[in-house]
């Protein structure tokens, strides 16, 4: 399924995997943000951490109406506020996903699939 914008000029598609690319480099610039996971863990592993170019494996993109639906599926840093992340993600997802396809976002869902801890490293 494509995304299709129709102009002056003629029309251009973009697929639902580059909308999930672009989603998944929002979310993983927030703060408290470890990576994204997988949507089918059974099948790919237990919230193993995405990288870049996987993007669309823990992104789910939707349209109806020319508006846009994203569920995310992202794994948290332990100890931070899960509910402040998710926010933080659903503004910064919203705000780029608009900016870039100039089209309104209808809701972001976003699904904690895992908590990690983060080592950081004692030399001081």
């Amino acid at each position: 399924m494509t995304l299709e914008i129709t102009n002056e000029f003629g029309s251009i598609d973009i697929s639902n995997d580059v909308i999930a690319t672009i989603a998944g480099g929002a979310a993983v610039e927030c703060y408290g943000i470890i990576g994204m996971a997988s949507k089918h863990q059974v099948r790919d592993g237990i919230a193993d951490i995405l990288r870049r170019d996987n993007y669309s494996k823990g992104v789910i993109v939707s349209q109806k109406d020319d508006k846009l639906d994203v569920d995310m599926y992202i794994i948290v840093a332990y100890g931070t506020k899960i509910s402040e992340i998710a926010n933080n993600v659903q503004s910064a997802v919203k705000y780029t996903l608009e900016k870039a396809l100039n089209l309104k976002v209808n809701s972001v869902n976003i699904y904690i699939q895992g908590v990690r801890v983060i080592k950081l490293d004692e030399e001081e």
